[in-house]
């Protein structure tokens, strides 16, 4: 009796369509909830409804709680990350860190991620064109002449920290390393975003913006990352390398 044979072609299929679900699924999980959130973020901000309804509140308390102190030390936290002293010191970073590293693969995989952030943040704000707080919200009145969502500061902040902690993470997957990352990223987002707020800058609505685009770019890096690796133990690789021909 004749067993039938499976065709050839459905069955190759299925086995690409399974490796692609194997290294792309935590890039797109991550993709698909920070676009969510986003846009979630984005509709209470045009409908005027939902996180939009404590925007005013939450800056009003933060202005009347103001303190001589605070105020200084967040300003130094807004100018180290803002627009003109980070790109410097992200530059700087990943020079020193290609110099250490021997390779130029993470420090330019981060910088990518820096721009592809800026990216957003600077289209974002031109199509959304969202005002910035009154000028009596801003330690300094009529500093701040763009758009207000989503926050640059944030999206940048956040995108160092998240990236950078997972090409390290990467790298040693180290357990501990997981953890440090995990506290630095909160700790720096929440410091920065805060900082926003506090000085008057945005709102509430613009600086969690940054944070969702931030894990956006993440999970792009974290695809990139992956199929990478995957192109580089697929057979075919493993063939044309010389340790493989030897």
């Amino acid at each position: 009796m004749e067993q039938q044979s499976t065709p050839a072609g459905p069955v190759r299929a299925a086995q690409v369509a399974g490796n692609v679900v194997r290294w792309a699924w935590p890039g797109v999980v991550l993709v698909v909830l920070g676009a969510v959130a986003f846009g979630g973020l984005y509709d209470a901000v045009r409908e005027q409804d939902d996180l939009w309804l404590v925007d005013d509140p939450i800056l009003e308390w933060m202005v009347a709680h103001r303190s001589a102190g605070l105020t200084t030390f967040l300003t130094v936290v807004t100018t180290i990350f803002g627009p003109f002293v980070l790109p410097v010191l992200v530059a700087v970073g990943a020079l020193v860190w290609a110099r250490v590293a021997g390779t130029w693969w993470e420090p330019g995989l981060l910088v990518g991620a820096m721009a592809l952030s800026t990216v957003l943040s600077v289209s974002i704000k031109a199509l959304v064109a969202r005002p910035r707080p009154p000028d009596d919200s801003m330690v300094v009145p009529g500093i701040e002449h763009t758009f207000s969502f989503p926050s640059g500061h944030t999206i940048g902040a956040a995108t160092l920290v998240l990236v950078g902690g997972y090409l390290l993470w990467h790298r040693h997957h180290s357990g501990r390393l997981l953890v440090v990352w995990a506290v630095v990223s909160l700790a720096v987002t929440v410091v920065v975003a805060g900082s926003r707020l506090y000085l008057g800058y945005h709102f509430l609505t613009d600086v969690l913006a940054g944070v969702a685009l931030a894990v956006v770019v993440l999970g792009v890096v974290v695809l990139v990352v992956r199929w990478r690796e995957a192109q580089s133990s697929s057979p075919r690789a493993r063939r044309a390398s010389p340790s493989a021909s030897a």
